[in-house]
């Protein structure tokens, strides 16, 4: 097996490049009169910006779905793959993806979308500040084997 940062970004070390989105619906603070439109323009200028600094990957998370949940609302999910499938378009390096505090949503969220790596805690329970958390390591590990990227 080789190194899988050489053979996804073709360097050794690779700088990845962070777009968060910001609040998406059904998000507390998500801005109904912007709407997903700014959620996409805002998403798209940085995503634009981070290729033309020369980085190696582009790495798409819900950032400011505050606060976060164990379990993501299925609004935000679907939210984020019309984003990043929309987004895909001025994409020109690898990506990937997260849906933070979700495992299982995340990788989900990187089938349908394309994404080549995700980012998370995958097994085992650990503290966080929303309390203990246990990341269903075998859920995930069976979505993983249906979408064949890189955890």
């Amino acid at each position: 097996m080789g190194n899988w940062i050489q053979d996804m970004f073709g360097t050794d070390k690779a700088l990845i490049g962070l777009c968060h989105f910001l609040a998406l619906p059904g998000d507390p603070l998500y801005d109904e009169d912007g709407g997903m439109e700014k959620v996409y323009e805002t998403a798209r200028t940085d995503v634009l910006a981070l290729q033309e600094g020369g980085i190696d990957g582009i790495h798409f998370s819900n950032e400011f779905s505050m606060p976060y949940m164990l379990q993501a609302n299925l609004e935000t999910v679907a939210a984020m793959a019309e984003l990043i499938g929309e987004l895909k378009r001025d994409v020109r390096v690898p990506f990937g993806c997260n849906v933070i505090s979700d495992p299982k949503a995340g990788v989900a969220l990187c089938a349908v979308t394309g994404a080549g790596f995700i980012r998370g805690t995958f097994t085992g329970a650990y503290a966080t500040n929303m309390g203990i958390c246990n990341s269903e390591g075998g859920e995930c590990a069976s979505c993983a084997i249906t979408w064949g990227g890189t955890i």
